[in-house]
C-alpha cells in the first residue's frame, strides 16, 4: 500500500509533500491529515528543510472533506455537529495552522481540482500557484447548507473581497485557475507540465534566501489584515528592531557592501540550535 502522504527533500532544502490519494482526488481523512500535520511541524524543526512545497498526487489538489470515510471518532450521543466539531477542533483546524505556521516558505502548488476544504488548504501557503486546468470551487453552503472552513471563509474574503467571496460560494461556481489569477487570488498560473518545475524554481530562490525573513514578511502581510495603518506602522517598527538585531540581517549587509551572495543557510541554521539549546 502506498504512503497516503510522500516526501521529498532537495539537496538545496526543498522538501515537497504531497497528498497521496488521487483515487479519491485527495481528499481530507483523518489518517491523511494526521501525516500532513506530522510532515508539516517536522519541516519546522528540520533544519535541513528551508522551503516546502505543498501539492497533489494525480489530477487534483484536493478534494475537500472525505465524506465518506473520514474516520474521525463518534462517541456515544453525539450529534453529526458533535463529530463535525471534534474533527475540526482535533484535525483540520490543526491542519490548516501547521500549514499557516510552519516556520519554513510555504508554495501551495495546485495541480487540479481544489474544492471545499482543498480551497481553504491551497490559499494557507505563503505563495501559491496553479496549474493551467487547476479550478477553485466552494460547495459548502448551495450543497451541504454549512459555511466554508479549513480557513477558507478568511482567506478568500480577504484575497478577492466580500463581493467575489460571496458569489463563489453563494452559488458554488466553479472558478478557473486563469480568473483565480485575475483576480489576485493566488500569484501565477503556469502550463500543467511546468507546474512542479515552476514551484521547485521558487522555492529554490526562497531556499537561498533569509527565510526568517521571508516568514516576517507574509506574517506582517496577514497582521496587516487585521490592524489599523497607525497599528501596523508600530508593529513594523518593533519588527525591524528585532529582526535588525539578527545574525541574518548583519549577514545581508555585510554580503552587500563586499559584493558577494549572502551564506544566510549557515547563519540562520546556527541561530536555530542556539535558540533551541536555550530553552
Amino acid at each position: 500500500m502506498s504512503e497516503i502522504v510522500t516526501q521529498t527533500l532537495s539537496d538545496s532544502g526543498v522538501l515537497t509533500i504531497c497528498m497521496n490519494r488521487p483515487e479519491v482526488l485527495n481528499s481530507l481523512n483523518r489518517p491523511i491529515v494526521e501525516a500532513l500535520v506530522a510532515a508539516l511541524n517536522d519541516a519546522s524543526t528540520n533544519d535541513d528543510v528551508r522551503c516546502v512545497i505543498f501539492t497533489g498526487a494525480g489530477r487534483g489538489f484536493c478534494a475537500g472533506a472525505d465524506l465518506a470515510n473520514g474516520g474521525w471518532p463518534r462517541e456515544e450521543g453525539w450529534t453529526p455537529g458533535d463529530v463535525t466539531w471534534n474533527s475540526m477542533e482535533t484535525g483540520y483546524n490543526v491542519l490548516g495552522r501547521a500549514l499557516v505556521n510552519c516556520d519554513k516558505p510555504v508554495i501551495c502548488a495546485v495541480n487540479g481540482i481544489a474544492a471545499g476544504a482543498g480551497v481553504g488548504l491551497a490559499l494557507s501557503g505563503d505563495l501559491t500557484i496553479a496549474a493551467q486546468s487547476a479550478s477553485f470551487k466552494l460547495v459548502f453552503g448551495p450543497q451541504l447548507g454549512i459555511i466554508p472552513d479549513v480557513g477558507a471563509s478568511w482567506h478568500v474574503p480577504q484575497l478577492v473581497g466580500r463581493a467575489r467571496a460571496n458569489g463563489l460560494a453563494l452559488l458554488g461556481d466553479t472558478l478557473p485557475a486563469e480568473k483565480a489569477e485575475q483576480w489576485g487570488m493566488i500569484w501565477e498560473v503556469v502550463p500543467d507540465e511546468q507546474l512542479m518545475e515552476a514551484a521547485m524554481a521558487y522555492a529554490e530562490r526562497m531556499a537561498a534566501s533569509a527565510i526568517t525573513g521571508l516568514k516576517a514578511v507574509s506574517r506582517a502581510h496577514d497582521k496587516a489584515m487585521e490592524n489599523s495603518l497607525d497599528a501596523q506602522l508600530d508593529y513594523e517598527r518593533d519588527m525591524q528592531r528585532h529582526y535588525c538585531n539578527q545574525p541574518v540581517f548583519f549577514e545581508g549587509v555585510s554580503a552587500f557592501i563586499e559584493k558577494r551572495k549572502p551564506n544566510f543557510r549557515d547563519i540562520e541554521t546556527a541561530q536555530i540550535k542556539a535558540a533551541r539549546e536555550k530553552k
